[in-house]
């Protein structure tokens, strides 16, 4: 009875967080915006107000979304040269992702960092060079896999991403996930998980076990910069990873 206790506890926790997001997101002015991606009208006015870096009045999030079935390259055309939040202006890089379009497997991180966004690239720095050695373990080559991140442009000094920000944000991780289809996403660190599954059960609570987002089998692990602090929790990552490749392989 102890384990129906604490599923029923956890159910409600994951409620009670999906009300809290709402509550917040209708509060800042667009209710549900985690599924459209848009800024409030009001927001919107004071965007088409500002200039971008390059002198071009920056686009408020008019045009509909990606849906199902549509291409990478034509989500990333989509977001052409997005200012959707204020990270925009600050980028160097606008870092969509890389790797296979048709990938099984898809990582999905946080933010880029100071190396991505030099590099326009997802995890290049010292988390992405623990990746691509995790991702070579399970007998991958990064490029057979596909990694992104919830926010596609860098926080300041990286810094948690913002609600606004990751309202922006999501709705293109989200086309970007339809049109690759995975058999299995993973999710690296607190804020990737949190914000897809729309909970806010800590990392430690979500992993070890498969969720489900937009119908596709979910991991939550550690983020690689979370194992360069705390190389003891190596372990707990390689045993999610299993449990991911068992799920490839059709065996779990």
């Amino acid at each position: 009875m102890a384990g129906a206790g604490e599923a029923r506890e956890e159910l409600l926790t994951l409620v009670r967080s999906l009300k809290e997001r709402v509550e917040l997101d209708r509060g800042q002015g667009y209710p549900l915006s985690y599924l459209t991606g848009c800024q409030p009208a009001a927001a919107n006015s004071a965007i088409e107000k500002k200039q971008s870096p390059g002198g071009t009045t920056t686009r408020a999030c008019e045009e509909p979304l990606p849906v199902k079935g549509t291409t990478l390259e034509e989500v990333r055309a989509t977001m052409d040269d997005c200012h959707r939040c204020s990270l925009g202006q600050l980028r160097h890089s606008l870092v969509f992702g890389e790797g296979n379009p048709n990938a099984e497997l898809v990582f999905v991180g946080e933010a880029p960092g100071a190396d991505e966004d030099a590099q326009g690239r997802p995890f290049v720095g010292a988390a992405g060079q623990l990746l691509t050695k995790i991702i070579e373990a399970m007998g991958l080559k990064r490029e057979d896999v596909y990694i992104c991140n919830i926010l596609k442009c860098r926080p300041p000094e990286n810094r948690n991403p913002k609600p606004d920000e990751i309202a922006a944000c999501e709705p293109f991780l989200m086309a970007q996930l339809q049109a690759i289809g995975p058999k299995v996403i993973c999710a690296l660190g607190t804020f990737a998980a949190q914000t897809l599954l729309k909970t806010e059960v800590p990392i430690s609570a979500l992993r070890g076990r498969f969720h489900v987002y937009q119908g596709i089998p979910l991991m939550p692990t550690y983020h690689p910069a979370y194992l360069l602090r705390n190389p003891s929790a190596k372990k707990q990552v390689w045993a999610d990873v299993q449990l991911i490749m068992n799920r490839l392989r059709g065996e779990g």
